[in-house]
Formats: structure tokens, sequence, C-alpha cells
């Protein structure tokens, strides 16, 4: 069976990537693109490293047949998505990349977002896009909230343990990096190249968006109220995003912990005690690394996991659960080493 795939905000690089794992799935063909201000160029003319693929020319969201459609990527932005799933055909499912079903509660996302969330009659039906530990809500979904890259990057190593009472809920540090592609593709001053280029800065501290989704999944996980410090940073690289996690609690439990939790898991791999993973050992891959290091204090210890946020961050991710609610293999189309050097 081909599964007939739609992808809307197809311009960014989400949706690039989206389109060049898509390129060699076994059941997937891609019908739809949309990009609205880009709508009648072709993908050659807007992402030239994609012109020996053939593909439907960019049109606006309001051209594509939905009816012909299986299952749609929304790569738009904040605020988009609620309103769009209202009108399509009920049986297209919808891979979700913004944070517009992310957040289960409406003041939450008022507050981390400031927009009124017009969807919540929906909300309860949406999976949480983490399929490690979501699988089986992903399966039976009709929408599935795809995670934000850092929180990814985040939740694999602590939800376990969390669960697993391995680390302490008080006192969690979370020390995060990102690439620029992490920004998107939209022009913005400060992601010019001479403004990022041989620098690395904080942003959005104490009060980046994903802090929201990180309250969330962590209270989730721990059973409690859990508020973690997280501070983003901006580092001058293409691909790839590392979360330095401090906490409490013994290091050869947790990494017990995690190896026992990503045994059987294909995209999330935990390195031997003491040793901590880089970017560059993922980029490309829809893969995680996770490294375990105890710290000097007593009943302390650094947790170090890495990921290339735009694929197992957005739209490998993306792709992953797209298997899952479609039937086919959870891998499909995601068998990629990562690329060295």
């Amino acid at each position: 069976m081909t599964h007939r795939i739609a992808i809307l905000g197809a311009s960014g690089y989400t949706g690039a990537e989206l389109i060049r794992l898509i390129a060699t799935h076994p059941t997937m063909r891609i019908v739809a693109l949309s990009a609205d201000r880009k709508a009648g160029m072709s993908m050659a003319e807007v992402f030239p490293h994609l012109r020996h693929l053939a593909l439907p020319k960019l049109t606006t969201i309001e051209e594509i047949d939905f009816a012909e459609v299986d299952l749609a990527f929304c790569a738009l932005p904040h605020g988009v998505t609620h309103g769009l799933v209202k009108t399509l055909p009920a049986h297209v499912k919808v891979v979700d990349l913004s944070a517009d079903f992310r957040l289960r509660d409406a003041a939450a996302y008022k507050k981390w977002y400031g927009l009124d969330h017009t969807a919540m009659e929906i909300q309860p039906q949406v999976a949480f896009g983490l399929p490690e530990f979501y699988r089986d809500q992903i399966r039976a979904a009709r929408i599935t909230a795809n995670t934000g890259c850092y929180v990814a990057t985040s939740l694999l190593p602590l939800i376990p343990l969390l669960r697993a009472g391995a680390v302490a809920p008080e006192g969690l540090v979370i020390d995060a990096k990102s690439s620029v592609s992490g920004a998107g593709r939209a022009l913005r001053e400060g992601n010019l190249f001479c403004e990022v280029n041989e620098g690395f800065s904080a942003y959005g501290v104490a009060h980046h968006r994903h802090m929201g989704e990180l309250d969330q999944e962590l209270s989730l996980a721990a059973g409690q109220p859990v508020l973690a410090s997280f501070t983003p940073h901006l580092v001058p690289m293409n691909r790839g995003m590392m979360a330095t996690i401090y906490a409490a609690g013994d290091a050869v439990r947790a990494h017990e912990v995690l190896m026992q939790t990503y045994a059987k898991e294909r995209f999330v791999e935990v390195l031997p005690l003491g040793q901590t993973p880089s970017t560059q050992h993922v980029k490309g891959s829809n893969l995680c690394h996770i490294g375990v290091v105890k710290d000097r204090g007593e009943g302390r210890m650094i947790i170090v996991s890495v990921l290339d946020n735009v694929m197992k961050g957005a739209s490998g991710q993306a792709l992953q659960c797209a298997n899952i609610m479609l039937g086919e293999d959870e891998g499909a189309g995601l068998s990629l080493s990562p690329i060295f050097p």
C-alpha cells in the first residue's frame, strides 16, 4: 500500500528534510507541497539540493485536494494548525511539527506562546510525539504533536530516570545548545552569518517557550511538579543539539536504568558509563546518543544527550511518528547513518 503524503510548509528546513527522507521511503509518496509565499515555484528553485527528485509544485494550502491525502505533515507557524485540522477530512492523519498541540493546558499554551488555544476540544485526542514513551498512543492517534528539539534532547534521558526515581526531581539543571538551523529559515538579523559566526550566546534565558513542554512532561514522569532550570544557547554550526544535564542521584544506577530502557530502541544509544557523546557523531541521522558521568560531588551526575535537531529533533522524529500511525515499520526511511566528518 502506498500512503499519499502532503507536506504543509515545505519551504522550511523541516519540510525539506521530510522530502529528503520520504524520497527513499518504501510506502510513501508525496502528492502535495504547500508554501504560501512561494506558491507556484518548484522545489528545485527553493531547495536546489532536491532538484533530482520528481516533486509536485508548491501551492497554497487551499489548493490541495485533501481527499487525495492520507497523512499531512504540518511544518507551519505556531497558531495555524489549530484551525487547519478542523477543516481537514476525517480520514487525514496529521503530524504537527509546530507547538500547537504539544501543551495539554490552554493556560500554559497562552503563557508560553501568547496565543489562545482554539482547539481544546481536539487536544485530548492528540498523542505526544515522543515514540519511545508514547508509542501506543501515537499508533491510535489521528493527530500527533511532534516534540520540540530541545525537549526531545532533554526528555529522552530524563523521563526514564524520573520514572525510576534514579534522579531527584529537585534541582535539575539543563544546559542546552543548538545549531542555527533550530531557528528556522526565516530571515532574522540575529541569525545572520556575521551575527552568529565565532560567537556563543545564551538566549531565552528563564523564559524559553520549550519550558512549558519540559514542565509538563518532566512532572508527568516524576508524578509530582518538576521545575528544571533550562538555558538554551546558540552555537554557530548548521546542525546539532546538546543537552548537558546536572542531577542528583547515583550515576551507576542511572546508567543501568538508561541501558535497560533503550536496550531494544533502535534510535537511542547509551554510551558506556563515563563516556560522553558529540553532535558530529549523530549528524544527519535519527539517532540520539546519551552519556552518563559521575560528578566529583557525592551523589551527583552529569548526563549529556545529543541529536541532530533537524532529524531526531524534528523531521526524523515526525517521520518515525507517521510510520507508527500508518502501521508501517517505525524505521522506514530512517536507516541513515550519521554523516562524518
